[in-house]
């Protein structure tokens, strides 16, 4: 571990999983623990718990759970060195010099950041000089952006030369390899680079700290490809990042705008939309979500309406449906040609053509999910045709049956049913049978679960799953035991990682037992950085398990008699094997076995 031991045991000796969790959710004390609505996916009963002794996190309904560094690391997308700076910060303590490297990673980071802002100001300089004559003309007249939003975002030129860059940052003393991680440059066949971005409109990146992480660029012809990007670095990570977000969580409106384009998101700022932010090109990820819920409550929806951007609607309405986002959908209509041709529009031409206050009419029209869904549908039938009559009704009863609200499933059902022209009764009618189903279904689902129980004691993640479940329920119980009170590790010291039928428990086991063989006290917290966030889950869900100290001696032999006896009969293939097993069997008899 590149951070010392030692820090992180004081640091997490100062630390309170539940001063740093009620910084971002209320909590109430309910019983021995600490209870709130769960900020990692949508929930309207308290299951996210806080257990402030064991100083870890766990949700009953999502199951993600860790320590105080899991919990930064996952609400503020962190690497767990970041996460640990910033506790320490917070405690006033400084992270020695040899901890902040995390293997160079974080100097690497830093170096990155300070490229990025190098590269930034050449583009933005190369903006009023002849070299770039070109990229200002396109973004004054083309793009119609205002010098005050034009240095707002940083925009800047990308001169049509192979080195331009890379030669004037190697005159600041910036080396190959150091363009070549930042993105800034490309290795050339003989051995030399050349500037990635070249004869572009450039765009810095910058995310919500106010960090310039990457870059992306814009053509001024028909040149393929029309957009690019930083390629991913150790900081530019396309699904995590919102283009905008550092200005749009800063916002007075009620909501956020979700836009497709970074010009969109520009002409929208200028025109006073400053809650507008877009993806880098990609689908809308669990990354995306966390932070638009950070900054928001409700998100407006105004993706391209052509054939991509309605499935990207689609899936987006998909990826926000437990996030706990009221979400919204703005459907830009259509604009007529001069000759009479209807095209799509995008925010940026909308805008132009309409202005802001057209902009504001078509934001107060915009529609739930459901009821842009049961448009969407409509347009796809002939509604005087008796046969796509009833394809749409069927269609559109699964699509009210999955709607949790009775007032919504009247609502939209009664707006299904006028369409078609059948009564409201009709329409509910098929809407219950539908939903009696699938209420029938889910039954038969959790019967069948019910009746495998040994599936139940599996983790979630396949990956994790157990090889000898009786094994596994043994060594996770051997974990709460060492938790619960170090001084346990004394009667285990034939028992090694290698015992372990689970490498995740063994890995864990051996991590906790060097802790406590260095002096320091051993805590899953401050292993945080050890695990994959999958596994981090697992084992906060593990410990978060009562386990009493009244029996917990008892509990402990019990627990290595079951390793120790699973491990023996694992290895028995001979005659030789078994009477080896017998003798272990017999040495184990001083320990209770």
């Amino acid at each position: 571990m590149a951070i010392p031991e030692r820090f992180l045991e004081e640091l997490s000796g100062r630390v309170n999983i539940v001063d740093v969790v009620s910084s971002y959710v209320s909590l109430t004390k309910r019983g021995a623990n600490y209870w709130g609505l769960c900020p990692f996916h949508h929930e309207k009963t308290p299951s996210f718990s806080v257990n402030e002794p064991k100083q870890i996190f766990h949700c009953f309904g999502c199951g993600k759970g860790g320590g105080p560094y899991r919990f930064l690391m996952e609400m503020e997308s962190l690497t767990f060195p970041e996460a640990v700076e910033k506790l320490a910060q917070r405690e006033g303590m400084s992270v020695p010099e040899e901890g902040r490297t995390d293997q160079g990673r974080q100097a690497q980071r830093r170096r990155i950041l300070e490229l990025n802002r190098q590269a930034a100001r050449f583009y933005r300089e190369m903006l009023s000089r002849p070299e770039g004559e070109r990229v200002a003309d396109y973004i004054r007249r083309e793009r119609r952006i205002s010098p005050k939003f034009s240095a707002r975002f940083g925009l800047g030129a990308a001169p049509d030369s192979w080195d331009a860059l890379t030669r004037a940052m190697g005159e600041q003393g910036c080396d190959k390899a150091e363009l070549l991680q930042a993105g800034l440059a490309v290795a050339g066949k003989n051995g030399g680079i050349y500037d990635k971005f070249r004869n572009r409109l450039m765009l810095p990146v910058i995310d919500a700290r106010g960090d310039v992480i990457g870059f992306t660029s814009r053509v001024m012809d028909d040149t393929q490809p029309k957009y690019l990007n930083t390629p991913e670095t150790a900081i530019f990570k396309k699904r995590s990042i919102l283009y905008g977000i550092n200005y749009a969580k800063k916002t007075k409106r009620p909501n956020l705008i979700l836009v497709e384009g970074n010009i969109d998101v520009i002409t929208m700022h200028q025109a006073g939309f400053d809650n507008t932010v877009a993806t880098m090109g990609t689908a809308l990820t669990e990354d995306h979500v966390r932070q638009l819920a950070r900054y928001g409550k409700q998100l407006v929806l105004c993706l391209d309406n052509d054939a991509a951007g309605l499935e990207a609607t689609q899936r987006a309405i998909t990826a926000l449906r437990d996030s706990g986002i009221e979400v919204r959908v703005l459907q830009l209509p259509r604009r007529k040609t001069p000759e009479g041709e209807l095209v799509k529009q995008d925010p940026d031409d909308y805008i132009k053509h309409y202005g802001p206050q057209a902009f504001e009419g078509l934001m107060a029209g915009s529609a739930p999910p459901a009821e842009y869904r049961l448009e969407l549908l409509r347009e796809e039938f002939d509604l005087e045709r008796d046969d796509q009559k009833t394809k749409y009704l069927l269609a559109a009863a699964e699509l009210v049956a999955g709607l949790s609200s009775p007032v919504e499933r009247e609502i939209y059902g009664n707006r299904a049913a006028d369409a078609a022209g059948i009564s409201h009764q009709a329409m509910g009618q098929e809407v219950e049978r539908l939903r009696r189903r699938k209420g029938w279904e889910q039954r038969r689902r959790q019967e069948r679960q019910d009746l495998a129980p040994a599936q139940k004691l599996q983790p979630r993640e396949r990956a994790l799953r157990y090889q000898d479940l009786r094994s596994a329920r043994a060594e996770e119980g051997l974990l709460r035991v060492v938790l619960l009170d170090a001084e346990y590790f004394r009667a285990l010291e034939e028992l090694g990682e290698e015992d372990f039928s689970s490498p995740l428990l063994g890995r864990a086991y051996a991590l906790l037992k060097r802790q406590w063989q260095a002096g320091h006290t051993p805590s899953l917290a401050s292993l945080d950085g050890d695990f994959t966030p999958q596994e981090a889950d697992h084992l906060a869900a593990i410990v978060q398990r009562p386990q009493s100290a009244h029996t917990a001696r008892q509990a402990l032999e019990d627990y290595k008699r079951v390793i120790l006896g699973q491990r023996g009969r694992a290895g028995i293939h001979t005659g030789e094997d078994l009477a080896q097993f017998r003798d272990a069997l017999k040495q184990k008899k001083r320990y209770g076995g």
